[in-house]
């Protein structure tokens, strides 16, 4: 990011978090509560101004947005109260503990290992309004402040979500308002300049397009600021040749409930010694109106299309062809847990198995964020695993937090050592 044009915005990002790292001395458990269990209530009481702003970002965006897209931005009483739902459970949950262990040394010292905020956390998000408020109740409930970002398709219902509703419900409990920062800028350069501030803002949540996701992270790593991204998805079906066909009927049609989303069914695997299982799936994604694109050595499945993408192709990330499964038949466990942990993008990864010692094998050997057996990578989701929204779902392959992220994770790790003076080395 370069050249005067983009100062301003800049030097906005850099006050917000500013003012944000200020607001944390007011950001204790107690108060957040109440503040997020506020936010639920005027959710409710302005209900009408945050749809008007809502709508005008709708009809707005449909000139240049896909349908999947529009989807996701577009609000109604329904996901409001999905939205208020997400609030009063995070609310609801126990603070995060703070100290860990503590344990004393031979020479008298006590140690404690505690966490501690990380202090401003970015957040960067595609038109997903319900993002900015998962994503700051998280953050918040974590002890730390935020600084939001979104582009120009939800920055109007972002806004009206912040000023209306996160920001009063905080000053309501005695937390200082711009605990909950927000860039007000669409420009691109609004989130290169969030993921290029270490010292203000050291971990920056990412959430949104593959490439436009992973540009910003490469520009985070460039600038020293740690990013957990959410760029890549597509969940695995791995059935093995002991699978009960009525069993790969049922998750694999679970598994696709909804075709935008991360979790859902990209790459369907089926032991070649029992090929009426890849008919099931196919099926199943025939009912569904759902295109399967098939490997060469699967091709030969009644009903499927020769695949044009690598294997590994993320359908939910190309809006024209969401409605596409992949296919391949596989010489047995190893290949699969192979091809699940080197060609996707390690999210998750279910085996549809009667034996007992494949299910095993299989979930000892896939190295990727949730593994599962005889379930639908669907629920590879926090609200689903822990009872509250997440920020994203980060599939990073170092130490650090993986799977669905919440507040549980946003944290540093601090010792406290104290002695009587007399120790030393």
């Amino acid at each position: 990011m370069a050249g005067t044009a983009s100062a301003p915005i800049v030097e906005h990002v850099a006050r917000e978090a500013r003012e944000a790292r200020n607001a944390l001395a007011t950001i204790e458990d107690a108060a957040v509560e109440t503040g997020l269990n506020r936010a639920a209530e005027l959710l409710a009481e302005r209900r009408d101004e945050i749809l008007s702003a809502n709508e005008l970002d709708v009809e707005t965006g449909t000139a240049t947005l896909d349908e999947g897209a529009l989807d996701r931005l577009r609000l109604d009483d329904r996901r409001l109260e999905a939205i208020a739902a997400g609030l009063r459970a995070t609310a609801a949950l126990a603070p995060l503990e703070r100290e860990v262990r503590t344990w004393t040394l031979p020479n008298g010292l006590e140690v404690a290992e505690r966490r501690i905020p990380v202090g401003v956390v970015g957040a960067n998000f595609e038109a997903r309004p319900n993002v900015a408020v998962d994503v700051a109740s998280q953050v918040l409930k974590s002890g730390n402040a935020v600084v939001l970002r979104t582009g120009s398709a939800a920055l109007g219902t972002v806004t009206k979500l912040v000023d209306g509703v996160l920001r009063p419900a905080l000053e309501s409990a005695g937390v200082d308002r711009a605990a909950v920062g927000l860039v007000r800028f669409p420009d691109r350069a609004g989130a290169e300049a969030l993921v290029s501030l270490p010292a203000a803002i050291p971990l920056v949540i990412l959430r949104g397009s593959g490439a436009s996701t992973s540009a910003l992270a490469a520009l985070a790593a460039a600038n020293g600021v740690r990013a957990l991204a959410h760029a890549e998805g597509g969940g695995v079906l791995y059935a093995h040749a002991s699978a009960a066909p009525e069993k790969v009927r049922a998750i694999a049609h679970a598994s696709l409930d909804r075709l935008g989303v991360c979790n859902r069914l990209n790459l369907a695997l089926v032991d070649a010694s029992a090929p009426g299982l890849a008919a099931v799936v196919v099926e199943v994604c025939a009912a569904l109106g759902i295109e399967v694109r098939a490997t060469e050595r699967a091709a030969g499945v009644a009903g499927v299309l020769p695949l044009d993408r690598p294997r590994g192709h993320e359908w939910a990330s190309e809006p024209e062809r969401v409605a596409t499964v992949t296919l391949d038949l596989v010489d047995g466990l190893d290949e699969a847990a192979a091809i699940a942990n080197n060609e996707t993008s390690g999210l998750a990864a279910a085996i549809v198995a009667e034996d007992e010692d494949a299910a095993r094998r299989f979930l000892d050997a896939y190295r990727g964020t949730a593994a599962l057996r005889n379930a639908t990578t669907r629920f590879v989701d926090g609200f689903e695993l822990s009872g509250t929204p997440e920020t994203g779902i980060s599939v990073d392959r170092f130490p650090g937090p993986r799977g669905p992220v919440g507040y549980r994770d946003l944290y540093l790790r601090q010792y406290r050592i104290v002695g009587d003076g007399t120790q030393r080395r």
